[in-house]
């Protein structure tokens, strides 16, 4: 897989039927290794290990339902109160982050009404931080250490 704008990481691996798989260890599951999968999977664990976001409150590929239609979240992070805290969108390294990217990412969070919404790539990360009293948004430098 690619080389990403993350740390390294150590995953397991195997392959079944001919095909790669990588350990999920939120979902605690094999699941297929895409270059989506890759990043997702990466950026899941720079947000546990880097930024200490607690992986019991990190839920991915969870079911979002938009204009009644179910959608599935790549990582949705929970506070405390089980209230969502941030929106993480993540796309395969080759595509590239558009005003489409943040649409799909803003309409999750139009259902979910998380404090922190992020876009990735693998390659570029963007974060913003969501003021919903002022009805705007403000794009971070980094993403925040957990609270």
């Amino acid at each position: 897989m690619q080389e990403l704008n993350l740390p390294h990481y150590e995953f397991r691996t195997r392959t079944e039927n001919g095909k790669q798989q990588i350990f999920d260890n939120i979902r605690k599951k094999f699941v297929a290794l895409t270059p989506e999968e890759w990043v997702r999977q990466n950026f899941a664990q720079y947000l546990i290990q880097e930024k200490k976001f607690p992986a019991s409150l990190i839920a991915v590929e969870m079911k979002v339902t938009y204009n009644r239609k179910p959608q599935r979240g790549d990582i949705i992070i929970y506070d405390q109160t089980a209230k969502p805290h941030t929106v993480v969108e993540c796309k395969a390294p080759n595509v590239k982050i558009t005003q489409d990217v943040f649409y799909q990412a803003a309409r999750y969070n139009s259902q979910l009404m998380a404090k922190y919404i992020i876009v990735t790539n693998g390659l570029h990360h963007y974060c913003c931080k969501m003021d919903y009293q002022g009805s705007q948004h403000k794009f971070l430098q980094e993403v925040p250490n957990w609270d």
